[in-house]
């Protein structure tokens, strides 16, 4: 069906392909998939494997100049305020190893303490979590519905490649434009100008299309900055699915399909590109809107309303989103679309045409178990685990929430500096020294000084933990190293 002999034996050993390539794709304010809350993809390196396990539980910042530590950090879950925690600062000379390897930072590096030891959790490869648990049942579906000429699985699968990635594969690959707003600094998480944390598992395509791969699906963690609610994290997870097709492969079956081309010179329109006919789109587009939905259906069940809506990407074109109607709710739970040619023809599959599509594997462990807060799915709270531990994993789970724990809200004003501030830059700040003590935080109010022109914010921070009753006194002494922080590390004046 798909490929030669030789594109299928490269199957097995993708992650091989090139210690020197880099796997990549950019982040875009529209990625698709689904974060829980919004589309998204992901982006990695190739790390040796066995690097990459022995370093899972070493990540650290390693600075020649000091590190200037800020706040408090609690570990996750249940225990008491720790030490301040140091928050990553650059310096003169300073290097961040991160997974067996030595990044030099720049003004462009701002990575922080909390996300740099979350890098290595890989949730999507624990078993019996929740997120391996929707992973393995898309693995499942491929594996028996999608199945070569010589009866071994379509689809390869790559779950554990790098989560760093340079820019060039994050963005430049994906053709996304320099100047598109998805490269901000702000959104994302920069090890230096070159190397960053993938905002998307996209930035794996052209990587793994140059191997010779034409089916395959990536999983893994991939990394933004966001606000701070139920719905966001700065790590989460995707699962992307890429399929290329041959002349032979797309029109065998169809009447008169010998005589049928993939490729044109024309004109592009809402409908296709310039470079491919109006047949083979159709026919690409129908196989991907099939695919699709028998997925849903073997997640959902029979009977799912879905519908689709025309949205952008740039790396595919014509792009959807495909929106379920669950529970009386329409809810947008993937991105998907017919490939850019000239994506396709850079990774030198110029006969080939095909589809892709990423989902955020949150967002549906939280529609489909019922799992209302996104930090849940970093507990190591046996209350949570044990409801995931099933003898199949297709059984239906509906999550049982654990006690909820009083919440404690406190708010803090400042006035802005006169430039380079960030509202990301603070959300970082209160992850890095509130932790997941931090369930929300708010924006509540903006004011502009008439005479001196300043501009204020009041952000409202509700803290609850998830496994215990906090006390005024240590929300107190975390809301307190908050803002100082804030004063010290993004220069506002503060209004406590």
């Amino acid at each position: 069906m798909v490929g030669s002999a030789l594109r299928r034996g490269a199957h097995a050993y993708v992650y091989l392909v090139s210690k020197a390539s880099h796997i990549c794709r950019g982040h875009q304010h529209q990625a698709w998939g689904s974060r829980p809350a919004a589309a998204e993809c992901a982006v990695q390196t190739m790390v040796g494997s066995a690097l990459r396990r022995g370093a899972h539980a070493y990540v650290y910042l390693v600075s020649k100049a000091s590190h200037i530590c800020r706040g408090q950090q609690h570990q996750a879950w249940g225990s008491r305020p720790a030490a301040a925690e140091c928050a990553v600062q650059r310096a003169p000379g300073s290097v961040v190893e991160l997974l067996g390897k030595s990044y030099p930072q720049d003004d462009y590096s701002n990575l922080t303490r909390k996300v740099l030891t979350k890098v290595g959790r890989n949730l999507h490869n624990q078993q019996h979590h929740p997120l391996w648990l929707i992973k393995e049942r898309v693995k499942e579906h491929f594996y028996k519905q999608y199945v070569g000429r010589f009866g071994t699985p379509l689809f390869s699968v790559h779950d554990n490649l790098s989560p760093v990635v340079t820019t060039w594969q994050n963005f430049d690959s994906l053709l996304i434009p320099a100047d598109h707003p998805s490269r901000k600094k702000g959104d994302n998480y920069y090890l230096n100008r070159t190397h960053m944390l993938r905002a998307h598992t996209s930035a794996h395509q052209w990587d793994l299309l140059h191997a010779g791969l034409d089916a395959f699906l990536v999983v893994g963690d991939v990394y933004r900055r966001d606000q701070i609610d139920s719905q966001h994290y700065p790590i989460f997870h995707q699962l992307e699915a890429v399929r290329l097709f041959s002349n032979h492969e797309l029109f065998a079956g169809i009447k008169d399909g010998e005589s049928l081309q993939l490729f044109e010179q024309s004109s592009r329109s809402a409908h296709k590109q310039e470079t491919h006919t109006m047949e083979a789109m159709k026919l690409v587009e129908f196989d991907l809107k099939q695919t699709l939905t028998r997925l849903v259906a073997h997640l959902f069940g029979d009977g799912l309303e879905i519908r689709w809506v025309d949205c952008y990407f740039p790396f595919t074109h014509p792009s959807f989103e495909m929106e379920i109607n669950f529970h009386g709710e329409w809810l947008e739970v993937l991105g998907c679309g017919v490939m850019e040619q000239q994506l396709v023809n850079s990774a030198g599959a110029q006969d080939r045409i095909g589809w892709a599509f990423g989902l955020g594997l949150e967002r549906l462990a939280m529609i489909l178990y019922d799992i209302p807060d996104i930090r849940l799915f970093w507990s190591e709270d046996e209350r949570f685990l044990k409801q995931f531990r099933v003898s199949n994993i297709n059984q239906k789970v509906k999550f049982q929430p654990l006690s909820k724990y009083p919440p404690m809200i406190n708010d803090i004003s400042f006035w802005l500096p006169s430039e380079n501030y960030a509202e990301n830059d603070f959300y970082d700040l209160v992850r890095t020294i509130g932790g997941d003590l931090v369930e929300k935080v708010d924006l509540i109010d903006k004011y502009e000084h008439p005479k001196t022109h300043k501009t204020s914010h009041c952000y409202r921070i509700t803290y609850r933990h998830m496994e215990r009753t906090l006390s005024q006194r240590e929300v107190r002494h975390i809301h307190q190293a908050l803002q100082e922080a804030a004063v010290q590390r993004l220069g506002v004046e503060g209004r406590f």
